[in-house]
């Protein structure tokens, strides 16, 4: 009788609205975002490699959408989502060693992950336009 007294005292199914949002939650939520993204952005590279192989007219036209200002704003999307991945899958390598499960550990790494995604991702795109 004490267990079912119990069970019946907690929530069924926590949800967001009951949990406030912290910092390794939301990475938790953007690793999977970024996993499924990658998804579709390598379905996208997929689609450029056959039309490489398609033919010079099919190519120039692939290459004409990819670099249209939202073809760009895709692209940079991808880039970001391939590198917060990157980033966030080295996090948990770390863990995966046995380090890094202290709050204050845990809270920079995932402070980390963000500013260095996004640091990485403008520095990528930097160079690559200087390079062009």
């Amino acid at each position: 009788m004490a267990n079912a007294k119990l069970s019946a005292e907690r929530p069924l199914s926590p949800h967001l609205q009951i949990f406030r949002p912290i910092v390794t939650m939301v990475m938790s939520i953007l690793h999977r975002i970024t996993g499924a993204a990658l998804y579709f952005g390598m379905a996208l590279f997929a689609w450029w490699l056959l039309a490489a192989a398609y033919g010079p007219q099919y190519f120039n036209f692939v290459n004409g959408l990819f670099g249209s200002i939202v073809g760009q704003i895709v692209l940079f999307g991808f880039t970001w989502a391939l590198i917060h991945h990157m980033l966030g899958g080295l996090r948990h390598f770390v863990w995966d060693l046995g380090h890094g499960f202290s709050l204050k550990t845990a809270n920079a790494m995932a402070w980390a992950t963000i500013i260095g995604s996004v640091s990485l991702t403008i520095l990528v795109w930097v160079v690559g336009y200087a390079v062009k």
